[in-house]
Protein backbone atom coordinates (compact mmCIF):
# COMPACT_ATOMS: atom_id res chain seq x y z
CA UNK A 1 0.00 0.00 0.00
CA UNK A 2 1.39 3.57 -1.30
CA UNK A 3 -0.29 6.13 0.88
CA UNK A 4 2.26 9.40 0.89
CA UNK A 5 -0.38 11.75 0.98
CA UNK A 6 -2.38 10.93 3.44
CA UNK A 7 -1.88 12.17 7.32
CA UNK A 8 -0.55 9.27 9.69
CA UNK A 9 -4.16 8.81 11.21
CA UNK A 10 -5.63 8.13 7.62
CA UNK A 11 -2.97 6.08 6.40
CA UNK A 12 -3.76 3.92 9.83
CA UNK A 13 -7.07 4.04 8.82
CA UNK A 14 -6.60 2.76 5.40
CA UNK A 15 -4.24 -0.11 6.12
CA UNK A 16 -7.14 -1.17 9.13
CA UNK A 17 -9.53 -0.70 6.35
CA UNK A 18 -7.92 -3.20 4.62
CA UNK A 19 -7.44 -5.86 7.23
CA UNK A 20 -11.08 -5.58 8.01
CA UNK A 21 -11.86 -6.42 4.16
CA UNK A 22 -9.67 -9.27 4.17
CA UNK A 23 -11.05 -10.89 7.60
CA UNK A 24 -14.58 -10.74 5.83
CA UNK A 25 -12.78 -12.78 2.82
CA UNK A 26 -11.17 -15.25 5.29
CA UNK A 27 -15.49 -15.17 7.42
CA UNK A 28 -17.10 -15.93 4.33
CA UNK A 29 -14.03 -18.98 3.30
CA UNK A 30 -15.32 -20.25 6.47
CA UNK A 31 -19.13 -19.87 6.11
CA UNK A 32 -18.74 -21.46 2.98
CA UNK A 33 -16.75 -24.51 4.22
CA UNK A 34 -19.32 -25.05 7.05
CA UNK A 35 -22.62 -24.52 4.68
CA UNK A 36 -22.48 -25.34 1.41
CA UNK A 37 -18.85 -26.68 0.83
CA UNK A 38 -18.30 -29.91 -0.45
CA UNK A 39 -15.83 -32.74 1.35
CA UNK A 40 -13.79 -32.53 -1.48
CA UNK A 41 -12.81 -28.93 -1.47
CA UNK A 42 -10.96 -29.01 2.49
CA UNK A 43 -7.96 -29.51 0.77
CA UNK A 44 -8.25 -26.56 -1.60
CA UNK A 45 -9.39 -24.73 1.12
CA UNK A 46 -6.73 -25.35 3.75
CA UNK A 47 -4.09 -23.48 1.20
CA UNK A 48 -6.50 -20.81 0.63
CA UNK A 49 -7.05 -19.74 4.03
CA UNK A 50 -3.63 -20.37 4.84
CA UNK A 51 -2.50 -17.92 2.09
CA UNK A 52 -5.32 -15.77 3.09
CA UNK A 53 -4.18 -15.51 6.69
CA UNK A 54 -0.35 -15.08 5.32
CA UNK A 55 -1.49 -12.33 3.34
CA UNK A 56 -3.25 -10.47 6.78
CA UNK A 57 -0.33 -11.15 8.57
CA UNK A 58 1.96 -9.43 6.02
CA UNK A 59 -0.26 -6.60 6.27
CA UNK A 60 -0.46 -6.45 10.19
CA UNK A 61 3.39 -6.66 10.18
CA UNK A 62 4.27 -4.27 7.84
CA UNK A 63 6.55 -2.26 9.38
CA UNK A 64 4.92 1.52 8.26
CA UNK A 65 2.36 0.41 10.21
CA UNK A 66 4.10 -0.77 13.14
CA UNK A 67 5.69 2.38 13.09
CA UNK A 68 2.50 4.29 12.83
CA UNK A 69 1.18 1.93 16.05
CA UNK A 70 4.90 3.29 17.84
CA UNK A 71 4.50 6.46 17.44
CA UNK A 72 0.78 7.64 17.08
CA UNK A 73 -0.14 10.11 19.57
CA UNK A 74 -4.45 9.96 20.51
CA UNK A 75 -3.88 12.68 22.90
CA UNK A 76 -6.86 12.79 24.95
CA UNK A 77 -9.46 11.92 22.19
CA UNK A 78 -11.14 8.31 23.48
CA UNK A 79 -11.87 6.98 20.74
CA UNK A 80 -8.37 7.62 19.07
CA UNK A 81 -6.79 6.27 22.47
CA UNK A 82 -9.14 2.94 21.76
CA UNK A 83 -7.67 2.62 18.84
CA UNK A 84 -4.13 3.10 19.59
CA UNK A 85 -4.54 0.34 22.42
CA UNK A 86 -6.25 -1.96 20.30
CA UNK A 87 -3.99 -1.95 17.04
CA UNK A 88 -1.03 -2.03 19.59
CA UNK A 89 -2.15 -4.93 21.25
CA UNK A 90 -2.72 -6.84 17.31
CA UNK A 91 0.43 -5.88 16.00
CA UNK A 92 2.44 -6.69 19.14
CA UNK A 93 1.17 -10.34 18.99
CA UNK A 94 1.43 -10.18 14.95
CA UNK A 95 4.70 -9.31 14.91
CA UNK A 96 5.68 -11.87 17.55
CA UNK A 97 4.06 -14.81 15.16
CA UNK A 98 6.14 -15.87 12.49
CA UNK A 99 4.31 -15.62 8.98
CA UNK A 100 5.11 -19.83 8.46
CA UNK A 101 3.47 -20.53 11.53
CA UNK A 102 0.23 -17.99 10.58
CA UNK A 103 -0.10 -20.08 7.54
CA UNK A 104 0.80 -23.78 8.64
CA UNK A 105 -2.02 -22.67 11.50
CA UNK A 106 -4.97 -21.80 9.06
CA UNK A 107 -3.85 -24.75 7.20
CA UNK A 108 -4.30 -26.97 10.16
CA UNK A 109 -7.47 -25.45 11.64
CA UNK A 110 -9.39 -25.76 8.38
CA UNK A 111 -7.79 -29.97 7.44
CA UNK A 112 -8.33 -30.84 11.65
CA UNK A 113 -11.64 -29.20 11.22
CA UNK A 114 -12.85 -31.63 8.32
CA UNK A 115 -11.01 -34.36 10.19
CA UNK A 116 -13.36 -33.60 13.00
CA UNK A 117 -16.46 -34.42 11.19
CA UNK A 118 -15.63 -37.34 9.71
CA UNK A 119 -14.54 -38.43 13.61
CA UNK A 120 -17.85 -37.42 14.77
CA UNK A 121 -19.67 -38.67 12.14
CA UNK A 122 -17.77 -42.23 12.43
CA UNK A 123 -17.81 -42.03 16.18
CA UNK A 124 -14.08 -42.72 15.77
CA UNK A 125 -11.19 -40.70 17.28
CA UNK A 126 -9.22 -42.36 14.85
CA UNK A 127 -9.16 -39.63 11.98
CA UNK A 128 -9.17 -36.54 14.38
CA UNK A 129 -6.52 -37.53 16.93
CA UNK A 130 -2.95 -36.97 14.27
CA UNK A 131 -5.04 -33.71 13.09
CA UNK A 132 -5.27 -32.63 16.67
CA UNK A 133 -1.87 -33.21 18.22
CA UNK A 134 -0.84 -31.53 15.21
CA UNK A 135 -2.66 -28.50 15.48
CA UNK A 136 -1.94 -28.36 19.90
CA UNK A 137 1.82 -28.52 18.93
CA UNK A 138 1.73 -25.48 16.67
CA UNK A 139 -0.89 -23.49 19.46
CA UNK A 140 2.31 -24.34 21.68
CA UNK A 141 4.70 -22.83 19.35
CA UNK A 142 2.30 -19.67 18.98
CA UNK A 143 1.71 -19.39 23.33
CA UNK A 144 5.68 -19.42 23.23
CA UNK A 145 6.60 -16.86 20.32
CA UNK A 146 4.12 -14.28 22.15
CA UNK A 147 4.23 -15.08 25.58
CA UNK A 148 6.10 -12.44 27.91
CA UNK A 149 5.80 -12.10 31.39
CA UNK A 150 2.04 -13.68 31.46
CA UNK A 151 1.67 -15.71 34.86
CA UNK A 152 0.53 -18.95 32.57
CA UNK A 153 1.26 -19.72 29.28
CA UNK A 154 -2.80 -20.11 28.94
CA UNK A 155 -3.01 -16.69 29.82
CA UNK A 156 -1.74 -15.86 25.98
CA UNK A 157 -4.64 -17.47 24.68
CA UNK A 158 -7.00 -15.51 27.07
CA UNK A 159 -5.44 -12.19 26.10
CA UNK A 160 -6.07 -12.85 22.11
CA UNK A 161 -10.48 -13.56 23.51
CA UNK A 162 -10.62 -11.83 26.31
CA UNK A 163 -8.26 -9.46 27.37
CA UNK A 164 -7.45 -8.57 30.92
CA UNK A 165 -9.06 -12.44 31.78
CA UNK A 166 -6.36 -14.71 33.55
CA UNK A 167 -6.23 -17.78 35.24
CA UNK A 168 -5.73 -16.26 37.92
CA UNK A 169 -9.08 -14.86 38.07
CA UNK A 170 -10.79 -17.46 36.20
CA UNK A 171 -9.33 -20.13 39.04
CA UNK A 172 -11.34 -18.87 42.22
CA UNK A 173 -14.19 -17.97 40.11
CA UNK A 174 -14.90 -21.68 38.53
CA UNK A 175 -14.41 -22.99 42.16
CA UNK A 176 -16.87 -20.41 43.38
CA UNK A 177 -19.58 -20.55 40.84
CA UNK A 178 -19.15 -24.58 40.99
CA UNK A 179 -20.14 -24.90 44.20
CA UNK A 180 -23.09 -22.66 44.02
CA UNK A 181 -24.49 -24.80 40.77
CA UNK A 182 -24.27 -27.43 42.53
CA UNK A 183 -26.07 -25.80 45.69
CA UNK A 184 -28.44 -24.98 43.08
CA UNK A 185 -28.93 -28.70 41.67
CA UNK A 186 -29.44 -29.66 44.78
CA UNK A 187 -32.18 -27.35 45.72
CA UNK A 188 -34.14 -29.45 42.27
CA UNK A 189 -33.03 -32.32 43.25
CA UNK A 190 -36.53 -35.39 43.44
CA UNK A 191 -38.51 -32.79 43.20
CA UNK A 192 -41.31 -33.47 39.95
CA UNK A 193 -39.85 -32.28 36.68
CA UNK A 194 -42.06 -29.86 34.46
CA UNK A 195 -42.46 -32.50 31.71
CA UNK A 196 -40.40 -32.05 28.32
CA UNK A 197 -41.83 -31.07 25.37
CA UNK A 198 -42.36 -33.61 22.86
CA UNK A 199 -43.68 -34.28 19.28
CA UNK A 200 -42.58 -33.96 15.80
CA UNK A 201 -42.44 -30.77 14.04
CA UNK A 202 -41.82 -30.64 10.47
CA UNK A 203 -38.62 -28.97 9.50
CA UNK A 204 -39.85 -26.69 6.28
CA UNK A 205 -42.56 -25.06 8.60
CA UNK A 206 -40.18 -24.54 12.07
CA UNK A 207 -37.70 -22.84 9.22
CA UNK A 208 -40.23 -20.04 8.74
CA UNK A 209 -40.70 -20.30 12.73
CA UNK A 210 -37.48 -19.98 13.25
CA UNK A 211 -37.28 -16.58 10.70
CA UNK A 212 -40.37 -14.99 12.39
CA UNK A 213 -38.87 -15.65 16.21
CA UNK A 214 -35.44 -14.35 15.64
CA UNK A 215 -37.02 -11.22 13.00
CA UNK A 216 -38.63 -10.39 16.43
CA UNK A 217 -35.76 -10.57 18.49
CA UNK A 218 -34.86 -7.35 15.83
CA UNK A 219 -32.18 -9.63 14.09
CA UNK A 220 -32.43 -8.06 10.19
CA UNK A 221 -33.07 -9.95 7.52
CA UNK A 222 -31.55 -7.14 4.95
CA UNK A 223 -28.27 -7.31 6.42
CA UNK A 224 -28.50 -10.91 6.93
CA UNK A 225 -29.31 -14.37 6.59
CA UNK A 226 -30.89 -18.09 8.14
CA UNK A 227 -28.51 -21.42 6.78
CA UNK A 228 -28.27 -24.42 7.89
CA UNK A 229 -24.94 -26.66 8.75
CA UNK A 230 -24.11 -29.01 11.56
CA UNK A 231 -22.58 -27.04 14.40
CA UNK A 232 -24.80 -23.77 15.02
CA UNK A 233 -22.83 -20.40 14.27
CA UNK A 234 -23.03 -17.09 13.49
CA UNK A 235 -20.27 -14.78 11.44
CA UNK A 236 -19.83 -11.35 10.07
CA UNK A 237 -18.73 -11.19 6.70
CA UNK A 238 -18.46 -7.20 7.09
CA UNK A 239 -21.12 -4.47 8.11
CA UNK A 240 -23.87 -5.28 7.09
CA UNK A 241 -23.29 -9.02 6.15
CA UNK A 242 -24.13 -10.83 9.49
CA UNK A 243 -24.62 -14.57 8.78
CA UNK A 244 -26.79 -16.99 11.03
CA UNK A 245 -26.54 -20.80 10.92
CA UNK A 246 -29.50 -22.76 12.83
CA UNK A 247 -29.85 -26.49 13.80
CA UNK A 248 -33.43 -28.12 13.42
CA UNK A 249 -34.32 -31.19 15.08
CA UNK A 250 -37.61 -32.56 13.85
CA UNK A 251 -38.31 -34.30 17.21
CA UNK A 252 -36.99 -31.73 19.23
CA UNK A 253 -38.73 -28.21 18.26
CA UNK A 254 -36.74 -26.20 21.62
CA UNK A 255 -33.01 -27.06 21.39
CA UNK A 256 -33.48 -26.06 17.59
CA UNK A 257 -35.00 -22.74 18.82
CA UNK A 258 -32.88 -22.25 21.49
CA UNK A 259 -29.52 -22.87 19.05
CA UNK A 260 -30.99 -20.04 16.87
CA UNK A 261 -31.82 -17.44 19.92
CA UNK A 262 -28.28 -18.29 20.44
CA UNK A 263 -26.86 -17.50 17.41
CA UNK A 264 -29.29 -14.51 16.66
CA UNK A 265 -28.17 -12.79 19.52
CA UNK A 266 -24.72 -12.58 18.43
CA UNK A 267 -25.33 -11.55 14.74
CA UNK A 268 -27.26 -8.35 16.28
CA UNK A 269 -24.33 -7.58 18.31
CA UNK A 270 -22.34 -7.64 15.19
CA UNK A 271 -25.21 -5.47 13.23
CA UNK A 272 -25.12 -2.87 15.95
CA UNK A 273 -21.15 -2.74 15.82
CA UNK A 274 -20.42 1.14 15.33
CA UNK A 275 -19.78 1.90 11.11
CA UNK A 276 -18.64 4.74 12.03
CA UNK A 277 -15.43 3.81 13.78
CA UNK A 278 -14.41 1.56 10.66
CA UNK A 279 -10.61 1.85 9.96
CA UNK A 280 -9.42 2.34 13.83
CA UNK A 281 -10.05 -0.83 14.57
CA UNK A 282 -12.67 -0.28 17.49
CA UNK A 283 -15.44 -1.05 15.41
CA UNK A 284 -15.77 -4.68 16.77
CA UNK A 285 -16.87 -6.62 19.57
CA UNK A 286 -15.21 -5.80 22.83
CA UNK A 287 -14.60 -9.50 23.27
CA UNK A 288 -15.93 -12.87 22.85
CA UNK A 289 -17.07 -12.91 26.61
CA UNK A 290 -18.90 -9.78 25.54
CA UNK A 291 -20.03 -11.09 22.63
CA UNK A 292 -21.45 -14.51 24.54
CA UNK A 293 -23.38 -12.51 26.89
CA UNK A 294 -25.17 -11.23 24.34
CA UNK A 295 -25.88 -14.68 22.57
CA UNK A 296 -26.57 -15.91 26.20
CA UNK A 297 -28.92 -13.12 27.57
CA UNK A 298 -31.62 -13.65 24.21
CA UNK A 299 -30.99 -17.19 24.53
CA UNK A 300 -31.32 -17.77 28.35
CA UNK A 301 -32.39 -14.36 29.82
CA UNK A 302 -35.30 -13.87 27.49
CA UNK A 303 -35.62 -16.72 25.65
CA UNK A 304 -36.39 -18.74 28.81
CA UNK A 305 -38.79 -16.49 30.76
CA UNK A 306 -42.45 -16.69 31.10
CA UNK A 307 -42.90 -13.37 29.53
CA UNK A 308 -41.20 -14.96 26.13
CA UNK A 309 -42.51 -17.90 26.40
CA UNK A 310 -46.04 -16.09 25.81
CA UNK A 311 -45.01 -14.42 22.40
CA UNK A 312 -43.04 -18.23 21.77
CA UNK A 313 -46.29 -19.71 22.06
CA UNK A 314 -48.49 -17.65 20.30
CA UNK A 315 -45.74 -18.07 17.01
CA UNK A 316 -45.40 -21.61 17.69
CA UNK A 317 -49.26 -21.91 17.66
CA UNK A 318 -49.33 -20.44 14.34
CA UNK A 319 -46.98 -22.58 12.62
CA UNK A 320 -48.49 -25.89 14.05
CA UNK A 321 -51.84 -25.28 15.08
CA UNK A 322 -53.05 -29.09 15.21
CA UNK A 323 -50.26 -29.15 18.12
CA UNK A 324 -51.18 -26.33 19.94
CA UNK A 325 -48.43 -25.52 23.39
CA UNK A 326 -49.40 -23.58 26.30
CA UNK A 327 -46.56 -20.66 27.51
CA UNK A 328 -46.47 -22.35 30.94
CA UNK A 329 -45.90 -25.56 29.19
CA UNK A 330 -42.94 -23.70 27.28
CA UNK A 331 -41.30 -22.44 30.00
CA UNK A 332 -41.57 -25.65 32.32
CA UNK A 333 -39.92 -27.44 29.29
CA UNK A 334 -37.27 -24.92 29.28
CA UNK A 335 -36.38 -24.87 32.51
CA UNK A 336 -35.88 -28.49 33.31
CA UNK A 337 -32.63 -29.10 35.27
CA UNK A 338 -31.49 -32.00 34.46
CA UNK A 339 -27.72 -32.92 33.62
CA UNK A 340 -26.93 -34.36 29.95
CA UNK A 341 -23.93 -35.15 28.17
CA UNK A 342 -23.95 -32.58 25.31
CA UNK A 343 -23.17 -29.07 26.41
CA UNK A 344 -25.40 -26.95 23.87
CA UNK A 345 -28.35 -29.30 24.85
CA UNK A 346 -27.55 -28.31 28.79
CA UNK A 347 -30.01 -26.28 30.89
CA UNK A 348 -28.64 -22.98 32.10
CA UNK A 349 -27.76 -24.62 35.67
CA UNK A 350 -25.52 -27.39 34.56
CA UNK A 351 -24.39 -25.67 31.95
CA UNK A 352 -21.20 -23.67 32.96
CA UNK A 353 -20.16 -27.35 34.77
CA UNK A 354 -19.70 -28.14 31.16
CA UNK A 355 -17.23 -25.20 30.44
CA UNK A 356 -15.49 -25.83 33.70
CA UNK A 357 -14.72 -29.24 32.65
CA UNK A 358 -13.18 -28.19 29.22
CA UNK A 359 -11.08 -25.20 30.72
CA UNK A 360 -9.77 -28.33 32.98
CA UNK A 361 -9.42 -30.74 29.43
CA UNK A 362 -7.92 -27.57 27.36
CA UNK A 363 -5.32 -26.18 29.76
CA UNK A 364 -4.12 -30.23 30.58
CA UNK A 365 -3.97 -30.93 26.51
CA UNK A 366 -1.88 -27.31 26.10
CA UNK A 367 0.27 -28.76 29.28
CA UNK A 368 1.10 -31.88 27.88
CA UNK A 369 0.17 -33.14 30.94
CA UNK A 370 -3.00 -35.10 29.13
CA UNK A 371 -1.88 -36.76 24.90
CA UNK A 372 -4.88 -36.62 22.88
CA UNK A 373 -5.05 -40.64 22.75
CA UNK A 374 -6.19 -39.96 26.65
CA UNK A 375 -8.56 -37.45 26.39
CA UNK A 376 -11.96 -39.01 25.61
CA UNK A 377 -11.14 -41.36 28.71
CA UNK A 378 -10.52 -37.96 30.97
CA UNK A 379 -13.25 -36.41 29.61
CA UNK A 380 -15.72 -39.29 30.56
CA UNK A 381 -14.16 -39.59 33.97
CA UNK A 382 -14.90 -35.52 34.36
CA UNK A 383 -18.23 -35.54 32.72
CA UNK A 384 -19.21 -38.60 35.62
CA UNK A 385 -17.56 -36.81 38.48
CA UNK A 386 -18.89 -33.82 37.61
CA UNK A 387 -22.66 -34.56 36.70
CA UNK A 388 -22.81 -38.25 37.47
CA UNK A 389 -22.67 -39.47 33.51
CA UNK A 390 -20.42 -41.14 31.87
CA UNK A 391 -20.93 -40.91 27.36
CA UNK A 392 -21.22 -43.97 25.56
CA UNK A 393 -20.27 -42.85 22.43
CA UNK A 394 -17.27 -39.75 21.63
CA UNK A 395 -19.88 -37.66 19.98
CA UNK A 396 -21.60 -37.30 23.26
CA UNK A 397 -18.46 -36.91 24.56
CA UNK A 398 -14.82 -35.82 23.25
CA UNK A 399 -15.62 -35.07 19.84
CA UNK A 400 -19.12 -33.11 20.59
CA UNK A 401 -17.37 -29.58 20.42
CA UNK A 402 -16.26 -27.71 17.32
CA UNK A 403 -13.54 -25.54 18.89
CA UNK A 404 -10.39 -27.60 19.29
CA UNK A 405 -10.78 -28.54 15.44
CA UNK A 406 -10.61 -25.24 14.76
CA UNK A 407 -8.12 -24.55 17.18
CA UNK A 408 -10.05 -21.93 19.30
CA UNK A 409 -7.94 -22.78 21.96
CA UNK A 410 -8.55 -20.21 25.03
CA UNK A 411 -12.29 -19.48 24.02
CA UNK A 412 -14.83 -21.96 26.37
CA UNK A 413 -14.15 -19.62 29.52
CA UNK A 414 -15.85 -16.50 26.92
CA UNK A 415 -19.19 -18.59 27.86
CA UNK A 416 -18.90 -18.83 31.15
CA UNK A 417 -17.84 -15.16 31.28
CA UNK A 418 -21.01 -14.58 28.68
CA UNK A 419 -23.06 -15.69 31.24
CA UNK A 420 -21.63 -13.79 34.35
CA UNK A 421 -22.11 -10.40 31.98
CA UNK A 422 -26.06 -12.03 30.94
CA UNK A 423 -27.20 -11.91 34.05
CA UNK A 424 -25.55 -8.67 35.65
CA UNK A 425 -27.02 -6.97 32.60
CA UNK A 426 -30.19 -8.41 33.59
CA UNK A 427 -30.97 -6.99 36.65
CA UNK A 428 -29.42 -3.70 35.39
CA UNK A 429 -31.95 -3.35 32.21
CA UNK A 430 -35.13 -4.37 35.19
CA UNK A 431 -34.19 -1.25 36.97
CA UNK A 432 -33.72 1.17 34.07
CA UNK A 433 -36.72 -0.71 32.19
CA UNK A 434 -39.74 -0.84 34.57
CA UNK A 435 -41.82 -2.44 31.93
CA UNK A 436 -39.18 -4.97 30.41
CA UNK A 437 -41.21 -8.18 31.32
CA UNK A 438 -44.88 -6.92 30.30
CA UNK A 439 -43.72 -5.49 26.73
CA UNK A 440 -41.44 -8.81 26.44
CA UNK A 441 -44.79 -10.40 26.83
CA UNK A 442 -46.63 -8.49 24.37
CA UNK A 443 -43.78 -9.42 21.89
CA UNK A 444 -42.19 -6.12 21.92
CA UNK A 445 -38.68 -6.54 21.99
CA UNK A 446 -37.22 -2.96 21.30
CA UNK A 447 -36.53 -2.18 24.60
CA UNK A 448 -34.07 -4.81 25.77
CA UNK A 449 -32.36 -4.51 22.17
CA UNK A 450 -32.47 -0.78 22.16
CA UNK A 451 -30.31 -0.89 25.54
CA UNK A 452 -27.92 -3.34 24.64
CA UNK A 453 -27.62 -1.38 21.30
CA UNK A 454 -26.54 1.99 23.23
CA UNK A 455 -25.20 0.69 25.95
CA UNK A 456 -22.48 -2.85 24.33
CA UNK A 457 -23.39 -2.69 20.39
CA UNK A 458 -22.98 1.35 19.45
CA UNK A 459 -19.66 0.88 22.47
CA UNK A 460 -17.75 -0.96 20.28
CA UNK A 461 -14.24 -1.96 21.38
CA UNK A 462 -14.03 1.68 23.07
CA UNK A 463 -13.33 -0.34 26.16
CA UNK A 464 -11.91 -3.91 27.16
CA UNK A 465 -15.30 -6.00 28.30
CA UNK A 466 -14.94 -5.93 31.87
CA UNK A 467 -14.61 -2.21 32.32
CA UNK A 468 -17.62 -1.82 30.13
CA UNK A 469 -19.92 -4.28 31.65
CA UNK A 470 -18.73 -2.07 35.06
CA UNK A 471 -19.59 1.25 32.75
CA UNK A 472 -23.05 -0.28 32.35
CA UNK A 473 -24.10 -2.29 35.31
CA UNK A 474 -21.66 -0.53 38.11
CA UNK A 475 -19.34 -2.33 40.06
CA UNK A 476 -21.25 -6.04 41.08
CA UNK A 477 -20.75 -9.59 42.26
CA UNK A 478 -20.87 -11.26 38.66
CA UNK A 479 -20.80 -14.77 40.32
CA UNK A 480 -23.63 -13.56 42.47
CA UNK A 481 -25.68 -12.69 40.37
CA UNK A 482 -25.80 -15.34 37.60
CA UNK A 483 -26.47 -17.52 40.87
CA UNK A 484 -29.27 -15.28 41.88
CA UNK A 485 -30.76 -15.62 38.46
CA UNK A 486 -30.27 -19.08 38.19
CA UNK A 487 -32.17 -19.68 41.59
CA UNK A 488 -34.81 -17.29 40.63
CA UNK A 489 -35.90 -19.14 37.60
CA UNK A 490 -35.67 -22.30 39.55
CA UNK A 491 -37.93 -20.61 42.14
CA UNK A 492 -40.35 -20.39 38.82
CA UNK A 493 -40.02 -23.56 37.30
CA UNK A 494 -40.22 -26.07 40.30
CA UNK A 495 -42.06 -23.65 42.81
CA UNK A 496 -39.34 -23.82 45.30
Amino acid sequence: MNTPSLSPWDETQARLRELADLDGVIGLAHWDQRVTMPPGGAGARASQLGLLSTIRHERLTHPRLVELAETLDPGDDPVKVAAIRSLRRAVRQATRTPARLVAALAEAEALTYNAWTEAKAKDDLTPFAGPLTGLIALVREKIDACRDGEADPYDVLLDAYDPGTTVASLDPMFTRLTAGLKDVLDRVKGLPQPPPLTGRWPLEPQRALHKRVSAALGYDYDRGRFDETVHPFSISVGHGDARLCAHLYEDDLLRGLTGTLHEAGHAMYEQGLPQRWRGLGIDVAASYGLHESQSRFWENVIGRSAAFCQLLARETNLTFPDAPVRPDQLFGALNRVEPSLVRIFADEVTYNLHIALRYRLERALLSGDLRVAELPSAWDDGMEATLGLRPTKLSEGALQDVHWSSGLFGYFPSYTLGNLYSAALRFTMEARLPTLWDDVARGDLSGALGFLRENIHDKGHLLDAPALVEEVTGPRDLVADLLQHLNQRVSEAYGV
